[in-house]
């Protein structure tokens, strides 16, 4: 977890697409019945979900006026 909080904001959306790509190609393997770790899956997603809370947390800490409305990444 400190490792992500090192990184910058650019590094950060390249591991979120390189894990996206990891996790899509982790689903579509499975098509050919071949046995797998299920647990890679899985830790694929929490690693998704903490590059985005990190990402999602600096928008949010960088406008902490709170006037203006921002859109979270999905």
């Amino acid at each position: 977890m400190k490792e992500i909080k090192e990184k910058t904001e650019i590094e950060l959306k390249k591991m979120l697409s390189e894990n996206r790509g990891a996790l899509r190609s982790f689903r579509f393997s499975g098509s050919g019945g071949k046995t797998r770790d299920v647990k890679e899956g899985r830790n694929l997603r929490k690693n998704i979900a903490r590059v985005l809370t990190e990402i999602n947390s600096r928008l949010l800490s960088d406008n902490s006026s709170g006037r203006e409305r921002i859109k979270p990444i999905k």
